[in-house]
């Protein structure tokens, strides 16, 4: 396209619109030229009427069909699967809790799938001239576009309509047998006939991210001033027991665009549960009960008390003693019983019999409460434990433990306080009796 072609009446925007396009057929054609030998000019003729813009858009117009712009593709199933691949933002209504396509939809990048002989029609409707690329402009049905395509108005539009069904799959959406489907029951013998498609374009952003963060400079600098302990503006990111997916095999570009700049790789992160490991549990020794410092010290314990306390003395005026005061103080009340229960559980997760040892110095009823399975061997204890008086005598303690741990000179503890206080923990103390009794 000649300076001398371009039409002076033309809007500004279709100027520039047209000086792109001249530029990137100049660029395509030029290598081609370059590598003819002296005395083919026939080829010289042919390659130049190929590249003038009318003949080149025209034949782009139809060869645009061959390849699709899409966000979700089938043929990473199997590269031989004909079915319908999408190019979607992902489900609006999935919620933040999911993460998808719909969590990156403004920075999904598209991806190209069909006949790789015409992906240059692609790199073509990707030009972008101000904000916006050749594709956008065609969806749009920009007038700016339609003027620099052609002069004859029915020609630029029946372009613009090709290149704007490059996001739409050719024909019905259909499967393939190559395809992955699974059958989702519906009851009554219906179901619905799911194709999962993968989705490439997440995929990407994900593969650009970790490789960023593994290899580039920035990454390496930030690892190398680790390795010699010096200070460093930025952090750096890790991603342990990566897993390597590889599609398309020596020839990835077979399988999409973007697969082809990932060196047809798709890295897996590890989808397992983690390993648990528990701190070690060791019997209560050395002490008559396990509330003054074994459970009361616990850092949740502490917190809760704390809070409690704290509460308390905010709310300690006369006229403050309205039902969500009431509700908040049996609320960490609650919370405190939780972790006493918690706490209980743990401990019964020891081999019966360790109240037995000579170190364990635990009154009678806590040893019932932490070691019921001693009763499965001692039958002196078993009688004990059966009685069942030990769970009053557990209640009392674990109240009188919290009287002592929550009181202060500003709310001590008198008479009056203690039955009001009494009557609110009496409810949250009977609550865990059913568990008490509730032994392995």
């Amino acid at each position: 396209m000649s300076e001398s072609n371009r039409s002076p009446s033309l809007p500004e925007d279709s100027i520039r619109i047209q000086a792109t396009i001249h530029q990137f057929l100049q660029e395509r054609l030029q290598p081609k030229l370059d590598k003819l030998k002296d005395g083919e000019e026939d080829a010289r003729r042919t390659l130049l009427e190929k590249h003038e813009p009318q003949n080149w858009i025209a034949a782009a117009a139809q060869r645009v069909s061959w390849i699709q712009q899409v966000t979700h593709a089938l043929k990473f199933t199997h590269p031989d699967a004909k079915g319908s691949s999408l190019s979607t933002s992902g489900n609006q209504h999935a919620g933040e809790l999911l993460v998808a396509s719909h969590a990156i939809a403004g920075r999904l990048p598209p991806d190209v799938v069909g006949d790789a002989k015409a992906l240059d029609v692609y790199k073509f409707l990707r030009l972008k001239v101000g904000d916006q690329t050749l594709l956008d402009r065609a969806i749009a049905g920009d007038a700016a576009l339609a003027s620099a395509l052609s002069p004859d108005a029915d020609l630029s539009r029946k372009w613009m309509s090709a290149f704007a069904s490059l996001p739409q799959p050719n024909g019905k959406l259909a499967s393939h047998k190559l395809a992955k489907q699974v059958y989702w029951p519906l009851g009554e013998g219906r179901y619905h006939l799911l194709a999962p498609l993968f989705p490439t374009s997440l995929a990407h952003v994900v593969w650009t991210t970790i490789r960023d963060d593994r290899f580039s400079d920035e990454a390496k600098a930030a690892r190398a001033a680790r390795r010699e302990k010096r200070p460093h503006p930025n952090g750096y990111h890790e991603y342990p027991d990566l897993a390597i997916q590889k599609f398309g095999g020596t020839n990835p570009q077979n399988i999409s665009q973007l697969n082809s700049e990932r060196h047809g790789e798709n890295w897996l992160l590890p989808a397992l549960p983690p390993t648990w490991r528990s701190d070690p549990i060791d019997p209560p020794f050395y002490t008559e009960t396990v509330f003054a410092r074994r459970f009361g010290n616990r850092q949740a314990v502490w917190n809760l008390a704390r809070i409690l306390r704290d509460f308390l003395q905010n709310v300690a005026k006369p006229e403050i003693n309205n039902i969500r005061v009431r509700n908040k103080r049996a609320e960490l009340v609650g919370h405190l019983r939780d972790e006493l229960l918690q706490f209980a559980a743990e401990l019964r997760e020891l081999d019966g019999g360790w109240s037995r040892d000579d170190r364990c110095r635990l009154n009678p009823a806590e040893q019932c409460w932490l070691d019921p399975k001693r009763a499965a061997s001692d039958e002196d204890f078993a009688v004990q434990w059966r009685r069942g008086d030990w769970q009053s005598e557990v209640c009392l303690r674990f109240g009188n433990w919290l009287n002592a741990a929550i009181s202060t000179d500003r709310t001590p503890m008198g008479q009056a306080e203690a039955e009001t206080w009494q009557g609110v923990l009496d409810d949250e103390l009977r609550q865990i009796r059913p568990e008490l009794a509730d032994h392995d």
